[in-house]
């Protein structure tokens, strides 16, 4: 079985990642998720959830046995001890574990210039230009719900569908026909024929 890690904080958008979670979570696929955080305290979601996290930041040693890592958004980012979380994005980046991010958490990265050289959305361009001063990555940066590349997983903040599908596809865990059909049922209610 191989590890996924979602990083939460207080005020995690806790709908972001609750698709692309419990389909990787599933005994089948090979992967398990388990929660990080700056510390162990137990974690409110937007939605009203308490967590009590897996493991805090100072529990995680390098190397590090990880094969994704998972940024929901939400209004911890907005909190500069969250930021914390630096040094495991850029472990990841380092060592070829992809880095999806979503919301708010794009800003993060925008700010420590994880997006300049790679394409990737965000809430808007304008927003990005805003939240993170330090951003340079205005000419990668593409209007769409979900973006992928190169072992980055972007997405806006109503894109939680299309960011678990492309996920989902970097991961290996769905793809073709039954990639099409997971994203039809939860994006239009139905299954593809």
């Amino acid at each position: 079985m191989k590890q996924v890690l979602l990083f939460i904080t207080d005020g995690f958008a806790d709908w972001e990642a609750s698709y692309v979670t419990a389909e990787l979570n599933q005994q089948e696929t090979g992967y398990y998720v388990k929660t990080v955080a700056i510390n162990k305290q137990s974690k409110k979601s937007m939605g009203g959830l308490t967590v009590v996290p897996d493991y805090s930041l100072a529990d995680i040693s390098f190397p590090l046995e990880c094969s994704l890592l998972i940024l929901p958004g939400g209004t911890g980012w907005r909190e500069e001890k969250n930021h914390q979380v630096k040094e495991l994005v850029e472990y990841c980046f380092d060592n070829g574990i992809p880095v999806a991010a979503i919301c708010d958490a794009t800003t993060f990265l925008g700010m420590y210039g994880f997006l300049d050289h790679h394409h990737h959305t965000g809430n808007s361009l304008s927003h990005l230009q805003a939240g993170a001063p330090n951003y340079r990555g205005t000419d990668n940066y593409i209007e769409k719900q979900s973006v992928s590349d190169r072992g980055l997983i972007t997405a806006n903040g109503s894109g939680a569908v299309e960011f678990s599908r492309d996920i989902l596809e970097t991961m290996q865990v769905l793809e073709g026909n039954k990639l099409t059909e997971w994203y039809d049922l939860f994006k239009n209610g139905y299954l593809s024929r």
